[in-house]
């Protein structure tokens, strides 16, 4: 069992919600930096160089180390203190966040974000986890969860606006440089207000475990990004074989540890499981959603990068109330209707913005103000699912799991989503004759080979752009049918699950 020496039950109400708003301050870091790329990457493709692959890396990187790391860090946290593991993960996310900001070669950026997501591995269970620790009152946790939630959400949609306001004043390492004053304000907020001692010492750390993952989950990136682009078979292979292997020795060597970083038993239970794919579908939808809506309003309908992220921001605008309604009312309405619904609702949203993307503005924005509603109750009412049926020595288990589930969800839409934009693209834009056939390779390419041939500029800047609103409606008519999937699914396993069932005792 732990032992705290500032326990739940004797902290006072105020300290307990300034506890909180310091994790959400790191969790909105965190999410932040997932989608903060989104409308620079246009900028950082231009200035440091990036071809499409490395452009992918430039985003992919920080989620899928984060996702490798992440049970690692949930275990090593229950074992050595969830406060200071927060403390480390904020001082790591600090320094690789100067090292990004003056990064000189996309290589250099690409490295500098794989050590964000260390610190970023490092924070996020402890997040989640000190609230599950804090809060002991039910009613009390599900409100602060729910805060959680929405600053999953929030931070994700709030990345594209950041980054639109630095890049109109600024170079793009503002994007960040951003993250050093709240590094700075959250230190010293947790030093003055968290747990001092949560560590378990006799829970035991495996770090090749960690390795393991990490390995299965590149694998699993790199083989869905080829597969997406149809690209070569000997990667495909190799990343498929990685990812395999990887996999089975993690899943074999967390059966025989005294102390393994997941204990699949939990699984077993179908509010905990419904919880950890709500997540993970909800994520894919906003990570999917973000990065080709900014990408396609700015190359299509010539937005700037701030007008993009506003744009963006619907998704937000929507989410915010009701994460904070569903953590509120969920001991009344149990999780199906907030789940399952949330995600049924989030679809209504996205056909929506497939009927209204070219031809209507404002209807547009409705439809994700609609998607964000839908998510914002999902995710928020996920997180209790997930956080409230495990007892609370697994709490960093618990916490890791839901965040590689979110994490793997962003990651996925960005490999697979963005990498299935460019191949419709390249297989449908009708190039003017002369024009060379790089200029299919990506918009960005197409783009630039307009500016730099008058004679067919105008022509080819049209074909491009229709090009690539094909790949938007496909790519949007994929995150739909997974919204109609989780719908389905959690669904299933929640059917039983009723009001007041959330919550899980230690033993």
């Amino acid at each position: 069992m732990m032992n705290m020496t500032t326990p739940a039950s004797a902290t006072g109400a105020g300290r307990r919600w300034a506890i909180l708003a310091t994790v959400a301050a790191g969790l909105l870091l965190i999410t932040l930096d997932n989608s903060i790329l989104y409308t620079a990457l246009p900028t950082l493709v231009e200035e440091l160089g990036a071809d499409s692959s490395e452009s992918l890396w430039i985003i992919n990187a920080y989620p899928v180390v984060m996702a490798g790391l992440l049970l690692g860090a949930g275990t090593l946290g229950d074992r050595v203190g969830h406060r200071r593991m927060f403390l480390i993960g904020l001082v790591i996310f600090g320094a690789a966040s100067l090292a990004a900001a003056f990064a000189p070669t996309p290589e250099f950026l690409i490295a500098a974000r794989a050590v964000l997501a260390v610190g970023a591995a490092s924070m996020m269970p402890a997040t989640l986890a000190l609230i599950r620790l804090t809060f002991e009152d039910q009613r009390e946790r599900n409100i602060g969860i729910g805060v959680w939630g929405s600053m999953a959400v929030v931070g994700s949609a709030l990345g594209p606006i950041v980054s639109g306001l630095l890049l109109s004043r600024f170079p793009w390492g503002s994007v960040f440089l951003i993250n050093v004053p709240v590094v700075i304000a959250a230190i010293i907020a947790t030093l003055i207000l968290a747990p001092h001692n949560d560590a378990d010492p006799s829970k035991k750390w495996d770090l090749f475990s960690s390795v393991l993952a990490l390995v299965a989950l590149v694998g699993l990136v790199i083989a869905i990004k080829e597969v997406a682009k149809l690209g070569s078979v000997p990667i495909i292979a190799v990343a498929l074989a990685a990812a395999v292997i990887g996999g089975a020795l993690f899943v074999r060597r967390q059966m025989v540890l005294p102390y393994p970083l997941l204990v699949f038993g939990i699984f077993r239970n179908p509010a905990f499981l419904a919880g950890t794919l709500a997540a993970g579908f909800s994520m894919f939808t906003i990570g999917g959603v973000q990065l080709v809506t900014t990408q396609r309003f700015q190359q299509v309908a010539e937005f700037t990068p701030l007008e993009a992220g506003f744009l963006v921001a619907a998704i937000a605008l929507g989410s915010l109330p009701t994460s904070i309604l569903g953590g509120a009312f969920v001991h009344r309405t149990g999780l199906l209707p907030l789940i399952s619904g949330g995600l049924a609702f989030s679809l209504l949203g996205i056909t929506g913005a497939v009927l209204t993307f070219e031809s209507s503005l404002p209807l547009f924005v409705v439809a994700l103000v609609v998607t964000g509603m839908g998510l914002g109750a999902v995710m928020s009412v996920a997180s209790t699912a997930i956080i409230g049926n495990v007892p609370a020595s697994r709490a960093g288990m618990a916490s890791s799991i839901e965040e590689v589930s979110y994490e793997f969800g962003t990651l996925t839409a960005v490999a697979f989503l963005g990498s299935i934009v460019t191949a419709v693209f390249s297989s449908t834009v009708r190039l003017p004759s002369g024009v060379d056939a790089s200029a299919a390779d990506s918009i960005d390419a197409a783009l630039a080979a307009a500016q730099n041939d008058p004679g067919v500029r105008d022509a080819l800047v049209q074909a491009a752009r229709t090009a690539y609103d094909s790949g938007y409606t496909v790519v949007m008519i994929i995150v739909a049918i997974a919204l109609a999937l989780g719908a389905i699914i959690t669904g299933v396993l929640l059917r039983r699950h009723g009001p007041g069932s959330d919550v899980a005792t230690d033993h």
